[in-house]
């Protein structure tokens, strides 16, 4: 096939555009690095041309700094991707893989032992000063156990970002049902490899504690630790991708719907394992737990990628141990 790759040049795009290339399929890469615009009609009309599908990487991420960014996360996320469906729809182009997130479920799923699952509330300024970090449950107050969300859990964004991915899903749907399109959306965990982009305000946790290692520094880890995460090779998300994208192109999934699947190694960790094996792997100082917290984070949020195994045959092969060392020697 011939795949229109946004953000061919990015952290997961570049990696996409290799793994494609390996199974025989023709990328065609668009990106701001090349001065592509995902909000430039024209350079997306000219870009469809003679494409199969497209893979829609593109996106400003992160949590940003403050509530200032919200503009550009909406113009790039929200509208850029409205721009791209609506040449898709002009074009013929019927088959849409997505960059997903799981930041789109807001908390993970919990569980009280007396009301069974909940939804807890955002957190509050003052639980988090006072280092209360783990949610309780609403009715009762007494504390929760995190477990796997599904894909079938309901949204409850709780940032700027994660309101934008949530809408580029909804956009996605509504151009399938619109078109006869098949989507599909990778809801991926925290990805991380070799390329990961650092010293930027807006890089993920990883990409924070690996920068301070590679200073000298203690990595400083907020709240406990104790955060549940799902910490995914980028190459593994790459196999994702292209098995997703078999699927499209064979007409193997409903038209006219987004089918989203959780995209997650199936291990469950926390940040302070995570800070632990990057020190241990570049060899620099122990982490620094320091009680500090982002009022936009979530405690746990780990997701079941059983769908994405079972349905599409897609599995996880990178070793967490392994893939933190190959992220610390590629990045000294």
């Amino acid at each position: 096939m011939r795949i229109l790759v946004t953000g061919s040049s990015g952290f997961i795009g570049s990696q996409i555009v290799d793994a494609l290339e390996a199974g025989g399929h023709e990328p065609v890469g668009f990106d701001a690095a090349e001065g592509q615009d995902i909000r430039d009609r024209a350079a997306l009309d000219a870009a469809l041309k003679g494409v199969d599908a497209v893979c829609h990487q593109a996106a400003k991420v992160g949590l940003g700094k403050d509530f200032a960014d919200a503009p550009d996360y909406t113009a790039v996320n929200g509208l850029g991707t409205a721009e791209l469906l609506a040449a898709m729809a002009a074009a013929g182009v019927r088959r849409l893989v997505l960059a997903g997130s799981m930041v789109v479920y807001g908390e993970g799923r919990y569980v009280c032992g007396a009301h069974g699952d909940v939804r807890p509330g955002p957190r509050s300024s003052a639980d988090l000063e006072a280092g209360n970090f783990e949610p309780r449950c609403p009715s009762c107050g007494e504390p929760l156990a995190p477990e796997l969300v599904g894909e079938d859990a309901p949204a409850d964004p709780r940032n700027v970002y994660a309101i934008t991915k949530l809408t580029q899903e909804q956009l996605a749907a509504v151009w399938a049902r619109a078109t006869g399109g098949t989507a599909v959306s990778l809801r991926y965990h925290n990805v991380y490899g070799p390329g990961l982009p650092r010293d930027t305000p807006y890089a993920g946790v990883a990409a924070l504690f690996l920068s301070a290692l590679l200073r000298g520094e203690a990595p400083r880890v907020f709240e406990d630790g104790g955060q549940r995460r799902d910490f995914v090779h980028v190459r593994d998300v790459a196999a994702a991708n292209a098995v997703a994208l078999r699927a499209v192109g064979a007409d193997a999934l409903e038209p006219g719907t987004l089918t989203a699947y959780n995209t997650g190694s199936g291990t469950v960790r926390t940040v302070g394992d995570m800070a632990g094996a990057l020190a241990t792997a570049c060899g620099g100082p122990r982490p620094v737990v320091t009680g500090e917290y982002r009022l936009g984070d979530v405690r746990h949020i780990t997701a079941d990628s059983r769908r994405l195994r079972d349905e599409l045959g897609w599995r996880a092969e990178v070793d967490f141990a392994a893939g933190m060392a190959e992220l610390a020697k590629h990045a000294s």
